[in-house]
């Protein structure tokens, strides 16, 4: 199954929040239960935030905004149903590769250290933990906010950074 991983219409937009519902709630058996509130996604609609879907009706997406000078990945998601089938690999693709053509010298994350389907998968895919030492303010700000938001208690989380070049 292969899905076109293309730039959001404004048309898509809608549905994103549900595909991210759907793929958090994959974290539920894992004893991890987001805060209530605005999805990710929600939160970046209208920022200037580049985002990325694949499928026509979009089945996942990839949000990136700039921080500290480098593309800096928000949220990735995929439908709960469609994990495992090689979506989420493409869409992280595009995000490193946009990077790159946009003259950034990488990508940062935030993600849970100990889900196999994160920081492991990312680390599959080039990324590698980034010393505090190198982080920049606008990483720093998106670590207290996470704490201030209680993400940091439902597991260990970890900075990841990816180089373009």
């Amino acid at each position: 199954m292969e899905f076109e991983v293309r730039t959001a219409r404004d048309g898509d937009l809608a549905g994103l929040p549900e595909i991210e519902r759907d793929a958090d709630g994959m974290f539920r058996p894992l004893g991890i239960v987001f805060p209530p509130g605005p999805t990710v996604i929600e939160e970046v609609i209208g920022t200037g935030a580049d985002i990325i879907v694949a499928g026509d009706p979009p089945v996942g997406f990839a949000a990136v905004r700039d921080v500290d000078g480098a593309a800096y990945l928000e949220q990735i998601a995929v439908r709960a149903d469609l994990t495992g089938r090689g979506i989420g690999g493409p869409l992280l693709a595009a995000v490193r590769a946009r990077a790159a053509e946009a003259g950034a010298p990488g990508v940062s994350l935030l993600t849970f250290r100990n889900v196999r389907w994160n920081m492991p998968w990312y680390e599959r895919h080039g990324f590698a933990e980034l010393p505090e030492a190198r982080w920049g303010p606008g990483l720093r700000a998106h670590w207290e906010a996470e704490i201030e938001a209680g993400l940091h208690r439902l597991g260990p989380r970890v900075v990841m950074w990816a180089p373009t070049r």
